[in-house]
């Protein structure tokens, strides 16, 4: 009796580590987002934001460890207002892409007398300090938006419960179902800064310099897209 126990034990773990990376690896809104913030803000917010994405991971562990996730999810008025939530959000992340061609669109008529002004103001340049700032203010920023960015998605929070519901058994010591949530936000968190990191590289970057804005677009037609079809479904 104790082998059984134990062969099912490791087909449980097992079956926790498939199942895990390939959510993981699949596309979604986490690696749209990972994608934006690393081409455009470098390596470092990428990563930051892999960390975050991690993070956001935990909000749904928690309450699922502690038995609430199979209540959330039977509640149709929570996974609504979820949806909902997470619609907007990624709606806000997609136009906040767009934005400055949007602006562009918006805003013709006004360049013209903001020429006029831009040659009597004088030029100013950032100093040290105010780059650091800046960098700091990036990382911080790059972190909070992939934490909401899963903490808000509806999918992450029924992949969680589903996992530990249906794959992991309710004998399963609560030591080793921590075991498992680190596991998950590890991996979110490695697979997203390895994206980050692969983006940012100097061959990668010479091949897409020239094509970084439309993939910014591209991006952020995703992320809203992504965001009208999960508040109509």
């Amino acid at each position: 009796m104790p082998e059984f126990a134990g062969d099912i034990l490791s087909m449980e773990i097992i079956a926790v580590g498939i199942i895990t990376i390939l959510a993981v690896i699949s596309p979604g809104p986490d690696f749209a987002m990972v994608t934006r913030i690393a081409l455009t803000r470098g390596r470092r917010a990428g990563v930051f934001c892999a960390i975050g994405i991690g993070s956001g991971v935990s909000v749904h562990l928690a309450y699922t460890l502690i038995g609430l996730g199979v209540v959330f999810a039977s509640n149709v008025w929570v996974l609504t207002s979820l949806r909902y939530l997470g619609a907007a959000y990624l709606i806000w992340l997609g136009l906040s892409a767009l934005w400055p061609d949007i602006r562009l669109l918006l805003g013709k008529h006004k360049a013209l007398s903001n020429k006029d002004t831009d040659a009597i103001l004088p030029a100013t340049t950032p100093g040290p300090d105010q780059s650091q700032n800046s960098r700091s203010s990036g990382s911080g920023s790059a972190f909070w938006i992939g934490f909401a960015c899963n903490a808000l998605n509806p999918k992450t929070m029924l992949f969680i419960v589903s996992l530990f519901s249906q794959v992991i058994s309710p004998n399963t010591p609560i030591a080793q179902e921590v075991g498992y949530g680190v596991y998950i936000a590890a991996c979110h968190m490695i697979w997203f800064a390895l994206v980050a990191t692969a983006l940012t590289l100097p061959s990668v970057q010479a091949r897409i310099s020239a094509i970084k804005s439309w993939i910014e677009r591209g991006v952020g037609i995703c992320l809203a897209s992504l965001g009208i079809k999960l508040l109509a479904s």
